[in-house]
């Protein structure tokens, strides 16, 4: 495997990103069985299952991310968020939290985030990548609803909602990363 796919830690770290990984591609595979809108969903979740690998987030991090990604999917195929309305906001939360540290471990890999930044730094970068990464998905859902599927479920309440749970994500994510100053190795 060439080095910077590499995971680095523990064996149990490296077992578990791979395993995320394959339920990946599994998940990708098995949408085939839906629809086209579900191969672009898993499509998005391999791509960040590959950036998380990229930027060899901490082994932790990638399963952690792989996870919330391949459920968020998942709970959207199998309609879960009409069966519990509260699983969205979770998501929500968990997945823009998890995306700003993925965003703000690139920024810091690739220099253009200095790693002394003090940690009110911290949590307001963190947190205002959270709020672009929530708008972003906002709009996706708006677009996949728009031209894609119209069951996709779009709404001033929903769209408020989700961005507010996603910056509530990014905010817990900064404060954690704060605390680490400087961010993961």
């Amino acid at each position: 495997m060439r080095s910077e796919l590499r995971v680095h830690g523990p064996a149990w770290a490296r077992a578990g990103t791979e395993i995320v990984t394959l339920a990946g591609l599994a998940s990708f595979i098995a949408a085939f069985w839906f629809d086209g809108v579900a191969v672009a969903l898993m499509a998005l979740v391999l791509l960040g299952l590959a950036v998380a690998r990229v930027a060899a987030l901490p082994a932790v991090l990638q399963i952690l991310t792989g996870l919330t990604l391949i459920g968020a999917a998942w709970a959207s195929l199998l309609d879960w968020y009409d069966t519990y309305a509260w699983l969205d906001l979770v998501v929500h939360v968990a997945a823009n939290g998890l995306l700003a540290v993925l965003v703000m471990v690139v920024l810091w890999r690739t220099g253009r985030l200095p790693r002394g930044i003090p940690g009110d730094t911290i949590v307001i970068v963190t947190t205002a990548l959270g709020a672009l990464l929530a708008v972003i998905w906002e709009m996706g859902e708006w677009l996949g609803h728009t031209y894609l599927e119209q069951s996709i479920g779009v709404g001033y309440d929903d769209t408020i909602s989700d961005m507010t749970a996603g910056v509530a994500g990014s905010l817990i994510a900064g404060i954690l990363l704060a605390r680490r100053r400087g961010g993961p190795q």
